[in-house]
């Protein structure tokens, strides 16, 4: 991602205002975060949903904060020292590429991307390794079809589950529930 628009993403995110419109406490609820979970970011940018997810996940659990822009991960680091967080772990990665190890996240979300580094086949592949078997996959919906989407994640070998407002949940070998049109 160019630095102009990295730059454009941190001042919305970083505007006090934002998290009155956003909640992000109620989309990571939507997703499923809970208490010591181990959890995968798929691009933090500057930390808007870090640190919320790492106060639901408490001490107990951790965030894998994953971005391929330097200045994002910079940023996370200078948010969790700030507030003292201890259970983030930045990571400047490609997150088709993560260098975590085979399933060890109980949940990944890719919140607010509007395009993926490297292609969302790849990223998909990447989150299906790093998934324990009963993981879940949650997507906010941005731009495009919802259907395109759900196929993506179904060709990466997710099962759909459901939708919850703008976060589709998938799940790594668990059959699913409801259908969206």
């Amino acid at each position: 991602m160019p630095d102009f628009a990295y730059r454009i993403i941190s001042l919305m995110h970083d505007n006090p205002i934002l998290p009155i419109f956003r909640k992000p406490e109620r989309l990571l609820a939507a997703a499923g975060l809970g208490a010591g979970q181990s959890v995968l970011e798929v691009g933090c940018g500057p930390g808007f949903f870090t640190v919320p997810a790492a106060k639901v996940v408490g001490e107990e659990g951790t965030i894998y904060a994953v971005d391929v822009h330097p200045a994002a991960i910079a940023r996370v680091k200078e948010r969790i020292e700030s507030g003292g967080i201890r259970n983030v772990t930045p990571i400047l990665s490609n997150a088709s590429d993560t260098g975590l190890t085979d399933k060890s996240i109980d949940l990944a979300f890719v919140f607010g991307l509007l395009h993926i580094a490297g292609g969302i086949e790849d990223v998909i592949s990447e989150i299906y390794r790093v998934l324990k078997p009963d993981g879940v996959l949650a997507f906010e919906k941005t731009q495009g079809p919802e259907k395109i989407l759900i196929e993506a994640a179904e060709a990466g070998g997710f099962v759909y589950r459901e939708w919850r407002g703008r976060i589709f949940l998938f799940t790594k070998g668990v059959t699913g529930g409801n259908n969206h049109e």
